[in-house]
């Protein structure tokens, strides 16, 4: 077994205060080693984070102690190392972006288990639906799926005159880990499909259970480790790479951040231009150094809630110190 975890997971509950909740939240993690990037809302919890095996068994146990989480779910993959090099616990509006007039918990597609997925994709009256960005799937998908050429959940409903036609189909969404398709299935029902499902617990619980077959290529994940492998009874490579067009899965970022194009790029083309995507980003003026990943780490704040409160505390008693304002204003 390997030293390290990474979990993935996400429940939608009411949270009331979710700005009191993060903070708590993120002490949390502070105090037992874990990295990741966890997104708190009033719909609910999402997040992704990498620690020791006893730090993960830890962190999950907190999160099912509370009774709003109890019933969350997660999926754990082993690991070598952390997969994030830093903690981001942030508050948004939703636990995922889509902007879809939807509340997965009145309704949505029927869940299904890995095991019956493995059955039912077999079924001549079943299509399978990818609800994942572009550069997601373009790296790996199920064998035969629809897929849509959008860069976000947001731009769906630009796309479903695309499947209206399957109205009357067996219809499975599936994404990463799940989460998309709780919003996703649920428009699908309100646009007039009968019979919607999801795949529960996403690609990455499918390749963990049934062993990922007729998933092609790898799938794509928001870590360090980009893209990891799925299927473990006939895996194909269906990328290419964006220089060469030899078969390849290795996603990388162009190291010109006015690019930034994110696209399978070789190790061999990747050395060849230091990183870039074409000749003409290798000589961009800005060129990020290129450290063979192609993965480059974003600005951090450094929020930590207990230095919050200490320099609020501070604040208060040295109103005059412009020092501490600005500690006790960042976020």
């Amino acid at each position: 077994m390997k030293k390290y975890r990474v979990l993935l997971y996400y429940i939608y509950v009411r949270i009331n205060d979710p700005e009191t909740y993060r903070d708590e939240h993120h002490l949390f993690c502070i105090e037992n080693n874990l990295l990741g990037r966890i997104i708190v809302s009033r719909e609910g919890l999402n997040g992704t984070v990498s620690g020791l095996v006893e730090d993960c068994e830890a962190y999950m146990a907190y999160i099912r102690s509370d009774p709003r989480f109890a019933a969350t779910q997660f999926k754990i993959e082993e690991h070598d190392a952390h997969a994030f090099n830093k903690l981001h616990v942030r508050v948004k509006d939703e636990i995922v972006n889509s902007d879809l007039p939807v509340d997965p918990t009145r309704r949505t597609g029927r869940h299904i288990e890995p095991s019956e997925f493995k059955e039912m994709m077999h079924d001549p009256d079943v299509v399978l639906v990818d609800m994942r960005s572009r550069y997601e799937h373009e790296v790996g998908r199920f064998k035969g799926a629809i897929t849509f050429d959008m860069e976000n959940l947001r731009e769906l409903p630009e796309h479903i005159d695309e499947i209206v036609h399957l109205r009357n189909k067996k219809v499975i969404t599936y994404c990463t880990g799940g989460i998309k398709c709780e919003k996703a299935s649920a428009y699908l029902l309100d646009r007039g499909f009968e019979n919607v499902y999801q795949l529960h617990g996403g690609i990455i619980r499918y390749g963990l259970e049934a062993g990922g077959e007729n998933f092609d290529g790898k799938c794509y994940v928001f870590d360090n480790r980009v893209a990891v492998e799925v299927n473990r009874v006939n895996p194909e490579v269906i990328s290419t790479c964006y220089v060469c067009s030899e078969p390849c899965e290795r996603m990388v970022n162009c190291a010109n951040p006015d690019c930034n194009r994110h696209v399978p790029i070789c190790a061999s083309c990747g050395q060849k231009l230091s990183g870039a995507c074409s000749d003409e980003c290798l000589t961009h003026p800005n060129i990020r150094p290129y450290d063979g990943t192609g993965n480059y780490s974003t600005q951090s704040n450094h929020y930590n809630p207990r230095q919050g409160f200490t320099s609020q505390r501070k604040k208060e008693t040295s109103p005059q110190s412009p020092l501490l304002r600005t500690s006790s204003n960042s976020n």
